[in-house]
């Protein structure tokens, strides 16, 4: 693939803050009971590299996280071109913030999604959950056919 690199000791902060900050849903994979995968999609609000988003807890994809926290994310700007496409495909854990957690949470959503507010039933419904990636593609179209870069945070 052109201009593929992996491995790099810190990810590209900047790059991938500006996906994050353009890019307002991302698709979470989980894995049901029988071991089917399920996909996901909601909104998010970055707190740098994790993703913050609210879930009603009875959500089979929220149960499903509660069984096993291990799941990937993907997200990708809305664009009409294939030289245009760019993104981010992720692994690592989720988990439902504590109660101490989620006023912090629930402020960096509502900061991005304002609407959210003038749902205040729908929202007091749902827990906030947090999504820390371990693992992290960056792929860039823009930069050449199939460019991607990935980081393995764990080491």
């Amino acid at each position: 693939m052109t201009g593929s690199t992996a491995g790099f000791a810190e990810p590209d902060h900047a790059a991938l803050l500006e996906l994050l900050e353009e890019t307002p849903a991302f698709t979470l994979a989980t894995l049901d009971p029988d071991g089917a995968p399920r996909a996901t999609p909601l909104f998010f609000a970055a707190d740098d590299l994790a993703l913050v988003f609210l879930s009603d807890p009875a959500s089979q994809h929220s149960r499903n996280l509660q069984a096993d926290p291990r799941c990937a994310a993907s997200l990708y700007p809305a664009i009409a071109d294939w030289r245009e496409l760019r993104g981010l495909q992720l692994r690592g854990r989720a988990r439902r913030l504590r109660e101490t957690e989620a006023p912090r949470a629930l402020q960096l959503y509502l900061r991005r999604f304002p609407f959210a507010a003038d749902l205040a039933q729908a929202v007091e419904a749902t827990a906030p959950y947090r999504f820390q990636p371990n693992w992290i593609r960056r792929i860039d179209n823009r930069q050449g056919f199939g460019f991607q870069q990935e980081w393995d945070l764990d080491g």
